[in-house]
């Protein structure tokens, strides 16, 4: 399996925080037939994930269990741990965490009969006044942020 980091397709949920915020996108393909919430349910019930989930619970008391997830994939709910969906399609989904300050972002795409690309993206939404500049710890986090974002795709694709 082989996760690259890519530009964030035009036209997504995503793309509208390319211009002015910092936004990433890595994407693998699968030899199998996913749509977002069988995509959704690998991704936030992978080994990858599940430390991330445990602390969320914790640290915002809106827990990211089995069922939540399961939820969130049926389009049941509008939260999830610390997210809210801020916008959804068909095949994809964006989620602001309760601050407003990131955006975490799933898509499928079908490519042929058997085949669908997955993407994960995510977005750092700038406060006001911020243009132009990067705090250091944003910057200094930026190497962990972008294996971990790889680590997460991979898992999720190891669940599939």
């Amino acid at each position: 399996m082989t996760i690259l980091a890519c530009d964030v397709p035009a036209g997504t949920l995503l793309h509208e925080y390319v211009q002015q915020h910092y936004s990433d996108c890595y994407s693998t393909t699968v030899q199998s037939n996913v749509d977002l919430a069988r995509f959704i349910i690998a991704f936030y019930n992978s080994n990858g994930f599940r430390p991330e989930r445990i602390l969320l619970g914790l640290a915002f008391g809106r827990h990211a269990d089995n069922q939540s997830t399961a939820d969130l994939a049926a389009d049941k709910t509008q939260k999830f741990s610390a997210w809210e969906v801020e916008k959804r399609l068909a095949n994809e989904i964006l989620l602001a965490d309760i601050s407003a300050a990131t955006r975490s972002w799933l898509m499928v795409e079908a490519l042929s009969s058997g085949i669908t690309r997955l993407y994960f993206g995510s977005a750092v939404v700038r406060k006001s006044g911020d243009e132009g500049r990067r705090p250091l710890l944003f910057r200094a986090l930026m190497p962990f942020h972008r294996i971990y974002s790889r680590v997460l795709l991979g898992s999720a694709v190891s669940e599939l």
